[in-house]
């Protein structure tokens, strides 16, 4: 990555951190309620039945009402795990209301004895997306890498969830970041077309 595109990335964390934290001030406490009802991109099937969550850090949107709700239509929900800050994510079964242990920056995951499975549909955080399907994350890169290493395996559906505040013209990017399918805002669905 180019010194110049990483120093966009760092001004445009810094400007998308704003914005997430005024969107989630002002639409917080109506914004899980509102993701958990908007209407899911995928269908479960035989090939698609399991789906990773992710508990709420700083200001993002809680999954956990929307993970209740795709258990309750037979989906296995998940959670991430980091392992090392060069690694990608690995996950383990986990429900909304199941006991969580302090992983990686204090952020709950599931714990030891909770089953290690594979994801076919990604709930991915972030802190700004565009109109062509790309995120800007915290910098760390470990969905860029975890979604690498299960798009070589089998078809996978990235999910991003923001509020619909974090839309922004153009996320600086290159070619390892890996674009969306999908975003869920409290306001509804957006989807993107797949890249030729």
């Amino acid at each position: 990555m180019s010194d110049d595109l990483v120093q966009l990335k760092k001004d445009a964390r810094v400007a998308a951190g704003k914005i997430r934290a005024a969107a989630h001030a002002t639409h917080q406490h109506r914004a899980a309620d509102a993701l958990a009802v908007t209407p899911f991109p995928v269908e479960i099937s035989a090939h698609r039945k399991i789906v990773s969550g992710f508990f709420p850090y700083k200001s993002e949107i809680d999954t956990r009402p929307l993970l209740g709700r795709l258990a309750g239509e037979g989906w296995m929900t998940c959670l991430p795990i980091v392992t090392g800050l060069s690694e990608p994510l690995i996950f383990r079964r986990w429900y909304t209301g199941e006991p969580t242990i302090p992983g990686m920056w204090d952020i709950p995951r599931p714990c030891d004895d909770a089953e290690l499975v594979e994801p076919d549909v990604l709930l991915v955080p972030m802190l700004a997306f565009d109109s062509a399907g790309y995120r800007l994350g915290y910098g760390g890169g470990f969905y860029d890498r975890t979604l690498a290493l299960l798009r070589r395996k089998k078809p996978i559906v990235a999910i991003g969830v923001a509020y619909s505040a974090q839309e922004t013209p153009s996320v600086p990017h290159d070619l390892h970041d890996a674009r969306l399918d999908h975003v869920m805002t409290e306001a509804g669905l957006i989807s993107f077309e797949p890249k030729g």
